[in-house]
């Protein structure tokens, strides 16, 4: 499949599309420049440490009723031997049941996803569509971890506009993910520096 991906980009670019511009973007840094993408994906991580510590409860008192049950069940008549063990098998099954209600797919999780982050995702796809119509770009591609795109020329990165058009300042959130488009042309020593970092890394992986 991403072979065929592959294939069908380099058709792409071969066709005659003289009259037609493609640009590209990276979601990945203009999302985390989005000061309420950060705040959405803070609430659904708080909501998912949460319910992680729930089941641990859940979790925790299963193993304590199995625990006094191995220790006093020798002690035990058979009826309450029985009891215990349909206690423990209640237990067993409402934590799984609770499980799949907070992380199976569709679950609570996937909800608060949707709930929360949906929105903020939907306006910047907007933004983007908004750009390229605006510019006339009949082609763009997201860079952002993606393996079928192999080069694209910096001038043709669009992200920056998209933020500036979502009313958020290129490159103010350095903890965004991803790259800022510019940084390596704001700052080419550091760039400098960081191939003869790699070129010592290399240097240091050759066998004796």
């Amino acid at each position: 499949m991403r072979k065929l991906a592959t294939i069908l980009l380099f058709i792409v670019f071969a066709l005659p599309i003289q009259a037609q511009k493609y640009a590209c973007v990276n979601t990945a840094y203009i999302m985390g420049s989005v000061p309420e993408y950060n705040q959405a994906l803070n609430k659904v991580n708080k909501y998912a440490e949460e319910w992680r510590k729930e089941l641990e409860a859940k979790q925790a008192e299963l193993d304590e009723l199995r625990e006094q049950y191995q220790q006093e069940s020798y002690l035990l008549p058979e009826n309450l031997k029985q009891r215990r063990q349909d206690e423990m098998r209640t237990k067993e099954a409402e934590l799984r049941s609770l499980q799949q209600q907070r992380f199976a797919p569709g679950g609570d999780l996937d909800q608060k996803r949707a709930e929360l982050m949906k929105p903020v995702q939907d306006r910047v796809y907007n933004a983007i569509e908004r750009v390229a119509r605006e510019k006339n770009y009949a082609f763009v591609f997201d860079k952002a971890g993606s393996a079928t795109l192999l080069y694209v020329s910096e001038k043709y990165d669009i992200s920056n506009q998209v933020l500036e058009l979502l009313g958020v300042k290129p490159g103010a959130n350095p903890d965004a993910g991803g790259i800022n488009p510019n940084a390596t042309q704001q700052n080419p020593k550091n760039q400098q520096h960081r191939q003869q970092d790699n070129n010592s890394m290399d240097k240091k992986r050759e066998p004796m």
